[in-house]
């Protein structure tokens, strides 16, 4: 209360009210890119853990189909096709806005779904893994959808929004 009443005087220093403001503004899109990283993180971890689960496990050897694993191939590939659009209409738009209006809750809010459809479509990805790793497949056929599923999450990282950058 006492900046307040020091800072609507006319003796408030430029500087403080510039560094508050700053500090204001950035302070929801710093809690957003936090918590988006929190997530990306966690999920990170799980696919590490679906690798131990498939491993520990076993293989029940009933559905040992190669037509399953073509089919699931071929949605995978779809869903990074799915995970190309989002990151372009709602992630890289909103980081666009942001840039320019980063208090802007509605476009933080796009943006952070943005993150999260597109980190629950490459967890989607790992779980096809597990899953073929369950039904009997080994672990060097399901490789490609464990390492696809973390190399897509890591690489979808949580960014600042800069004016002017488009990724």
């Amino acid at each position: 209360m006492a900046y307040v009443t020091y800072c609507q005087s006319r003796y408030c220093p430029k500087y403080l009210t510039t560094a508050r403001q700053f500090q204001a503004k950035y302070a929801s899109m710093e809690s957003a890119i936090r918590v988006v990283r929190l997530i990306q993180i966690a999920m990170l971890v799980s696919v590490v853990l679906y690798v131990l689960v498939g491993e520990g496990v076993g293989t029940v050897r009933l559905l040992n189909n190669s037509v399953l694993f073509y089919v699931l191939s071929l949605v995978t590939i779809t869903i990074v096709g799915v995970i190309l659009v989002v990151r372009r209409t709602l992630v890289l738009q909103s980081a666009v806005a942001l840039a320019a209006r980063p208090n802007d809750a509605a476009t933080l809010g796009r943006w952070r779904a943005g993150h999260i459809m597109t980190y629950a479509l490459s967890e989607a990805i790992a779980i096809f893994g597990l899953v073929l790793r369950i039904l009997g497949f080994s672990l060097s056929q399901v490789a490609s959808f464990y390492i696809s599923g973390f190399i897509l999450l890591l690489f979808f990282g949580p960014r600042r929004p800069v004016a002017g950058e488009v990724r």
